[in-house]
């Protein structure tokens, strides 16, 4: 009889020691998952406010003719903003103060921003002509694509890096989800990274739609006029 529950002890002792291991795997890859998850979606919420800082600046930097320098400059100075701005409006929302958001944000998504913008600015001077091409030309459009896509895929291990730690938007995930939205704070909008990415990509698809009929466009009036000039 006591062998026998020896036995019996035994073997829940090496099933529960099967178990552990198992279960503990099990956690790791779920874990795992949920890192990497993460860090994609954090990534594309920088991404797209880097996109929208970019794209508002250089549009502003052409409307008002400024050099290409300036215009970097501007662009880049706006990535920041527009990125800073997109994580700051769900952390006062649910109920921390203007100061304190900022104060998470800026140690949370600052590193990312940067790697993307240096990535971002490098590929598009490596594309030639992308950097002077304009807004109606699809060289600017192609080479932003290309780009931040470039700028995307340097980021995310950044991101993932951070997240690993503690740190990146692991410092904003515990209120994401949170309501306190009291006042003024009732009317800041929730829009999820998804919605303003599909609206970026849109735009920027657009973009390109606009530039390649100017382009056909204008090589359909060159050759009208080229035509014209030889029958007369």
């Amino acid at each position: 009889m006591n062998d026998h529950l020896r036995h019996a002890g035994h073997d829940g002792d090496d099933q529960a020691g099967h178990r552990a291991p198992a279960a503990h795997a099990e956690h790791a890859a779920h874990a795992h998952a949920n890192i990497t998850a993460m860090a994609a979606s954090a990534t594309l919420h920088c991404l797209t406010g880097c996109a929208i800082g970019e794209i508002a600046g250089l549009m502003i930097g052409t409307a008002v003719g400024l050099s290409t320098g300036w215009t970097l400059v501007l662009a880049v100075g706006l990535a920041f903003v527009f990125g800073y701005f997109l994580s700051t409006l769900p952390l006062i929302r649910s109920g921390l103060g203007v100061g304190a958001a900022l104060t998470v944000v800026l140690a949370a998504d600052t590193l990312s921003i940067a790697t993307m913008e240096a990535v971002d600015n490098a590929v598009m001077a490596l594309i030639p002509g992308a950097m002077e091409a304009g807004l109606v030309n699809p060289v600017f459009w192609i080479g932003m694509m290309i780009a931040l896509a470039v700028a995307f895929v340097a980021a995310y291990p950044v991101n993932r890096y951070l997240l690993q730690r503690g740190k990146g938007h692991a410092l904003t995930h515990e209120y994401h989800g949170v309501v306190n939205a009291t006042g003024v704070r009732r009317f800041i909008p929730s829009i999820s990274t998804g919605a303003l990415a599909g609206v970026i990509v849109a735009f920027m698809l657009g973009g390109l739609v606009v530039s390649v009929a100017d382009e056909v466009g204008g090589d359909d009036a060159g050759g009208r006029g080229g035509h014209a000039t030889s029958m007369r």
